[in-house]
């Protein structure tokens, strides 16, 4: 087997383990209605512990981009995985509040750690496709929330609320050794400087994540995060508690999120291939539209839910995600490519912690619809102007230069 084809099974595996972290992600969700009656929550409530493993990811994203330079990136990845593994597991033990937030953020230091050593690795040895490799994580993300929800459900209908998180949490293991068996250092350590006889020039990139550039997109990051885990937060229980839908329809409808994440390699191909932020315009406004409408009823049709959730998913999974993650590393020169891997890490999930607080108490103040169209149309349409302002940067540093 040559050293290329062996890289992309190596790289196969790792994102085989980025599939039990989205199903991890996911599966919280769908049993917060169970979990929240369980341990007597309010909805406000049971939004923040939807959402505040992001907390977790977002704090934890720019210091794991300096950890990756003092730590192998397969052992940071590995560490990630333990740690969020048995987080999971343990939150089938919550007796209340403190302890479920406990668990639920320390399962974000984890993901955050797998995520910025898995965009490390293949942006920097899939040099020339940076769009592709960051955003065949997000296609596996997509796997991960196709199962997650379904599976979980399905558990949940057998059993009881803390089995789901049992399972998932044990799945770790059968991921910890793959990589254990099977990925080498020699691909993922693998230096930029290794990879740079094909590149083009690197004049107009960034020296630093705290420039112009990069900066905006983060900003645009910061307000897709709250309109993404607005959703993933709180939507399966709008369909519940407001819609009537049973359990296993709620997954379904949220697992149509995940079919439209499997988008993301074509979002990354035209990444790579066209202006990626007038794309990420486009697609935000997409996504404005179409999550939007998801929170207005839909005349409580399943069909409509599910198709409408497929299309929010292809659009601000497959598209913006993909795009924004590979475009704050593009943003920057490659020695700076691991710290953008955090920054977007940190940039989205930071926000994303308090998603489902700010859509739960925007629903007891508003009521269902306006919350989702403020959170989460009103963020998308936000995120789609700073893009807009990124694309108008970039021609302005162009003209200068000539």
């Amino acid at each position: 087997m040559n050293k290329n084809k062996a890289a992309f099974w190596m790289f196969v595996v790792l994102l085989l383990s980025y599939v039990v972290n989205a199903m991890d992600r996911q599966l919280f969700s769908v049993l917060a209605p169970d979990v929240r009656k369980a341990l007597g929550l309010t909805l406000p409530q049971v939004g923040l512990a939807a959402t505040v493993f992001t907390l977790g990811m977002g704090l934890a994203g720019i210091p794991t981009g300096y950890l990756l330079t003092r730590m192998s990136r397969r052992g940071v990845a590995i560490l990630g995985l333990i740690i969020f593994s048995v987080a999971t597991y343990l939150t089938a033990y919550a007796t209340g509040m403190p302890d479920l937030l406990l668990y639920r953020f320390v399962s974000g230091l984890g993901e955050a750690m797998q995520l910025t050593a898995l965009l490390a690795i293949g942006t920097t040895y899939f040099m020339n496709h940076r769009a592709v490799a960051a955003s065949s994580l997000n296609f596996t993300f997509g796997i991960g929330a196709v199962i997650g929800p379904n599976l979980g459900a399905a558990i949940l209908g057998a059993t009881h609320w803390q089995m789901p998180f049992v399972v998932f949490g044990l799945s770790g293991i059968i991921a910890l050794a793959l990589i254990l068996l099977f990925v080498k250092p020699w691909f993922s350590e693998v230096q930029a400087v290794q990879q740079a006889a094909s590149l083009q020039s690197e004049e107009g990139l960034a020296d630093s994540i705290w420039a112009r550039q990069p900066m905006i997109l983060a900003v645009a990051t910061m307000f897709a995060g709250l309109a993404i885990y607005g959703y993933l937060g709180l939507y399966p229980t709008y369909l519940r508690d407001a819609l009537g839908f049973t359990p296993k329809q709620a997954g379904l409808a949220v697992s149509f999120y995940g079919f439209g994440a499997l988008l993301s390699l074509f979002g990354g191909w035209l990444g790579d291939k066209y202006d990626y932020r007038r794309l990420l315009f486009i697609a935000l406004v997409i996504s404005a539209v179409s999550g939007g409408l998801l929170f207005t009823g839909l005349e409580k049709s399943l069909m409509l839910h599910i198709v409408f959730s497929f299309v929010f998913g292809g659009a601000i999974s497959g598209m913006v995600y993909a795009n924004l993650s590979a475009g704050i590393i593009k943003s920057v020169r490659r020695a700076s490519a691991a710290y953008a891997s955090g920054l977007f890490v940190a940039s989205l999930y930071i926000p994303a912690a308090f998603a489902g607080y700010l859509l739960g108490t925007l629903k007891e103040n508003f009521g269902w619809s306006t919350a989702g169209i403020v959170q989460v149309a009103g963020c998308s349409i936000i995120a789609a102007i700073l893009t807009l302002l990124a694309a108008a940067g970039q021609q302005r540093q162009a003209l200068a230069r000539a």
